[in-house]
């Protein structure tokens, strides 16, 4: 994924954090792999069941891409591929936590008004 304008002009640092976590899957796939070592691409799927398998492939080949994620391929048969938190993808763990803790507190306060 090549940076967008916002490498060469300075801009909003808040947009260039969204523009790399934009959309309703990615900061999920970064939240179940900052929770694990690394994660195969099964069980990734089964612990976000609203998503299909294409959107899955597409979500972890842009992150991938952007350097947050790296993808480990094993050569057997069949071929194991595991999934794991970059580095870079690390430095978002309290960015992610935080939208964990806000989340929570959304839906109970969500459920108070009900």
């Amino acid at each position: 994924m090549a940076d967008k304008h916002y490498r060469n002009i300075p801009g909003c640092p808040v947009e260039v954090t969204l523009d790399l976590i934009d959309g309703r899957w990615k900061g999920v796939v970064l939240h179940h792999l900052l929770s694990a070592e690394y994660l195969r691409f099964n069980e990734l799927q089964r612990r976000m069941p609203g998503i299909t398998q294409r959107l899955l492939t597409k979500q972890l080949r842009e992150l991938e891409a952007a350097g947050l994620v790296d993808r480990t391929v094993y050569a057997e048969v069949p071929p194991r591929v595991e999934y794991r938190v970059t580095a870079e993808g690390e430095s978002l763990r309290s960015l992610i936590a935080l939208a964990e803790e806000w989340g929570r507190g959304r839906m109970a306060r969500r459920a108070d008004v009900k």
